[in-house]
């Protein structure tokens, strides 16, 4: 049985997160043809049909329990921006992974991600009940990782080796986590980050 048994949204000023479908697949492969966006992650799916297959496989997991995978919507646009996903989900042990998070470079640095991150670690706390959340990236990956921590994820160490990447290099990952008695200050924190990022994004 799936840890999550519903069809979610999460909903908040700038975005929805909507459960992947099938009817996503021709919006986000579109937007992942930007090959900077895989920089730093394992697989570069501007290849059509990697994307394609990496999408798929994400639906079989959901599936199986072990994945939950959302589309990131624009409110102001009402279009896709990108994915993330709630993955490597033990309920047993009320632990999981945000990760898979990706944006088209259109909304990088702007508040999409605090809100994405907030709207998630919120659900994972007070709906799910998690104890841990964790969170990783390509050691190299400065950008995510400044990110990471500015949330309140706590470093954990490095893990080497941790995946192949397509072309066959191997990529090390910082790892990341927040826990349950972390959550309120983080939240508050996160809190006042987006309210920061939006303010200043609409007094430019």
């Amino acid at each position: 049985m799936s840890w999550i048994n519903s069809n979610i949204i999460l909903e908040g000023d700038h975005v929805k997160l909507v459960p992947m479908t099938h009817l996503h697949f021709k919006d986000l492969t579109a937007l992942a043809t930007e090959k900077t966006i895989w920089e730093f992650l394992p697989t570069d799916m501007s290849n059509a049909q990697k994307c394609l297959q990496v999408f798929e496989n994400a639906l079989i997991e959901k599936e199986k329990g072990s994945q939950y995978p959302f589309v990131i919507v624009s409110k102001k646009s009402n279009k896709i921006i990108g994915s993330t996903r709630l993955m490597e989900m033990y309920p047993l042990h009320k632990k999981l992974e945000i990760g898979w998070t990706w944006l088209h470079p259109n909304y990088w640095a702007t508040a999409i991600n605090l809100e994405c991150k907030l709207l998630l670690l919120t659900f994972c706390f007070e709906e799910l009940k998690t104890i841990r959340v964790q969170l990783k990236t390509s050691i190299e990956n400065i950008r995510s990782r400044k990110a990471i921590e500015k949330i309140g994820g706590q470093f954990e160490g490095i893990l080497r080796y941790d995946m192949i990447r397509d072309n066959g290099t191997k990529r090390n990952s910082a790892y990341y986590s927040i826990i349950e008695t972390e959550w309120l200050v983080c939240k508050e924190l996160l809190t006042k980050k987006l309210v920061a990022k939006h303010n200043e994004q609409y007094n430019q």
